[in-house]
C-alpha cells in the first residue's frame, strides 16, 4: 500500500467519496489508475514522494510500504 494525497475528488470502489487534499492508502494498481487519470500527483519535481520524503518523486527516504 502507498499513502498518497488526492489532487481531485475521487470515489473509491466501496462508494466512499474523498476530497482533494485527502490522504489515502491505495495499492499499486489503484495508484497507477489514479495517476493516469490525474487524480493524484506523482509527476514533476514538487511531488514529495509517497510518504513526503525524497523530493522529485524519489523514494530515497521512503522505508517501504506504509
Amino acid at each position: 500500500m502507498v499513502y498518497v494525497r488526492l489532487e481531485r475528488e475521487w470515489t473509491d470502489g466501496d462508494g466512499d467519496g474523498h476530497s482533494p487534499g485527502d490522504m489515502i492508502d491505495v495499492d499499486a494498481a489503484t495508484l497507477a489508475k489514479l495517476q493516469a487519470a490525474g487524480i493524484v500527483g506523482g509527476e514533476g519535481p514538487d511531488w514529495p514522494g509517497p510518504t513526503g520524503g525524497g523530493g522529485g518523486g524519489s523514494t530515497t527516504n521512503w522505508p517501504g510500504s506504509t
